[in-house]
């Protein structure tokens, strides 16, 4: 069987390299990519780990691009390569169409749920509390959610 494929998006590595967790997805996920045009949007230089790829199918892309920014909109159009994929998007219309064409997603916070869960960190609050200093929002249900998951509550 073939390694899962994660493609991250723009706002999964900003806010993960704020809390100094970016290389938690080398431990998560041993095959991580982005596109050139998240590389671009990020803005920092990558560890060499990271794969910058291309879409294939840069015409779904361009259809993509008129209801999603360009780096949801490139990760989904590269999603479209691969059969196993899971896709990091944070932005709800961005999930909402990665969904419809049947993808596997998470976010930000699940990535930190599964660190928290992996032992890659020992409390979740602090790195919330981080993210929502930083502008990143959280709705409050989500927040409940994500420390009741973690007894954090």
């Amino acid at each position: 069987m073939p390694e899962q494929i994660v493609i991250a998006d723009t706002s999964c590595l900003i806010a993960l390299s704020k809390l100094k967790l970016l290389d938690a997805l080398k431990t998560l996920y041993s095959n991580t990519s982005i596109t050139p045009t998240i590389s671009k949007e990020f803005n920092e230089p990558l560890p060499k780990w990271v794969k910058i790829q291309e879409p294939k199918n840069k015409n779904y892309q361009r259809i993509l691009e008129n209801i999603l920014d360009k780096g949801e909109a490139s990760a989904i159009a590269l999603a479209l390569d691969y059969d196993d994929v899971l896709l990091i998007l944070d932005d709800l219309k961005g999930r909402k169409e990665a969904q419809k064409i049947g993808f596997k997603i998470t976010g930000t916070l699940g990535i930190l749920h599964k660190c928290k869960q992996s032992g890659i960190i020992y409390k979740i609050k602090p790195s919330i509390e981080k993210l929502k200093k930083s502008g990143f929002r959280i709705s409050q249900k989500v927040e409940e959610v994500l420390l009741n998951a973690n007894d954090e509550f």
